[in-house]
């Protein structure tokens, strides 16, 4: 059995969207923008944030534990599940390490695609520059793309990526010849300063205690290009995907 879960108006202290959330996990939506966990440059992250909240919502003498099961880049936003116990933690990590921890995103790219398709591609990471770029001894990369729309020169899809390695749809897209809009250091040519429409919209796992799955799901802030498209037209995607995880 599968429960499917989106934003329902419930937040955090903070103002954070709560999607999900029991004894053992909380799934929320992340801002783009916002750091997953803190880092050097000690920029706002939403692991603390949650800490913050979860001491202040359940009244907690002592700090909450707040387990980082997954990361989201800074400038990706939408769903994401973090473990509010060890055995929580633990056990996501587990699914993770299993790929049994399914994720689907929502993307605009730059041009006109016209069919669903798949992409294979070989990906090796050069660490200086931080980006991924094709290579015989790269790693094996495959997504799959569903086309949701179209308007004007750019396009809406649905990307499940089949194996989760670094950039891996940024990069796989680029080199598709559709770009993610806003994405420089991958070939979009207009710079838009920190923003390229690359949204985490589901996440399926199965529950840590109970005998069924999660699916958890958002659709995409109502800002820049991603505002370009209807609300209307993320809900029915959603809805018409299901439970394609």
């Amino acid at each position: 059995m599968t429960e499917i879960y989106r934003f329902d108006g419930k937040t955090t202290s903070n103002e954070i969207k709560i999607i999900y959330e029991d004894n053992h996990i909380i799934s929320v939506v992340k801002p783009a923008g916002i750091l997953s966990q803190g880092d050097a440059s000690q920029d706002t992250d939403l692991l603390s944030l949650l800490k913050q909240d979860l001491k202040t919502r359940y009244n907690k003498p002592y700090d909450a534990f707040v387990g980082l099961v997954h990361r989201l880049d800074r400038n990706t936003g939408g769903t994401m599940v973090y473990a509010k116990t060890s055995k929580g933690a633990s056990r996501l990590s587990k699914q993770l390490r299993d790929k049994e921890f399914k994720k689907g995103y929502f993307a605009i790219v730059d041009g006109i695609v016209k069919k669903d398709g798949r992409l294979t591609n070989k990906l090796e990471k050069d660490s200086k520059t931080n980006k991924v770029y094709e290579s015989d001894e790269g790693k094996l990369s495959i997504l799959e793309y569903k086309v949701i729309d179209c308007i004007g020169d750019m396009s809406l899809v649905f990307v499940i990526p089949i194996t989760g390695r670094t950039h891996q749809i940024r990069a796989q897209m680029a080199s598709f010849g559709h770009p993610l809009i806003g994405d420089v250091k991958y070939g979009y040519k207009k710079n838009m300063g920190d923003f390229f429409a690359l949204w985490s919209s589901c996440i399926k796992i199965k529950h840590v205690t109970l005998d069924k799955k999660l699916l958890l799901q958002s659709i995409p802030e109502r800002s820049n290009v991603w505002s370009k498209f209807k609300e209307k037209t993320y809900i029915d995607a959603l809805n018409e995907i299901g439970d394609v995880l």
